[in-house]
């Protein structure tokens, strides 16, 4: 289980290597995905809180990342923060995000990307549930569910 002091370590030193890579030019993905879709996972863009087809589901299944398909969270450990945004206690595997250190806006954050694409899917904060203190607050519009039957 991930804790804040691995997300900073990995912010800093380097993030774990993923189990594979895919890498595409920005035309690419202009061409596979909405507007929105773009400027959120490709330019960095936030979604406006509770705007997020994600915010309240609540269906078994996995969480992968919109542009390339890796799953990145699962339901079970999805949680209501009250934030507007789908939040998450863990990442399925620890080599399935990346983690930048995050300075706009006057504030230092934890971006969260996927780590298979760099799509931008939000940010890591140490003020979640316990066991693991995380809250993964991730855009809608980053992920796609694939649902359990």
């Amino acid at each position: 289980m991930l804790i804040w002091k691995d997300i900073i370590h990995f912010s800093v030193n380097g993030n774990p290597k993923p189990d594979n890579r895919i890498e595409k030019s920005e035309e690419e993905w202009r061409g596979i995905l909405t507007p929105e879709q773009y400027r959120i996972t490709r330019e960095k863009g936030t979604e406006m809180a509770n705007s997020g087809a994600h915010c309240s589901t609540h269906d078994a299944g996995l969480y992968n990342c919109l542009c390339c398909d890796t799953p990145l969270f699962d339901s079970t450990i999805k949680f209501n923060s009250g934030t507007g945004w789908p939040s998450f206690t863990q990442p399925i595997k620890e080599n399935s995000i990346q983690y930048l250190k995050d300075s706009a806006f006057g504030m230092v954050r934890v971006e969260v990307m996927c780590n298979t694409c760099d799509a931008h899917l939000g940010h890591v904060f140490p003020d979640g549930p316990e066991p693991s203190g995380l809250r993964y607050c991730i855009n809608s519009a980053s992920l796609k569910l694939d649902k359990k039957d």
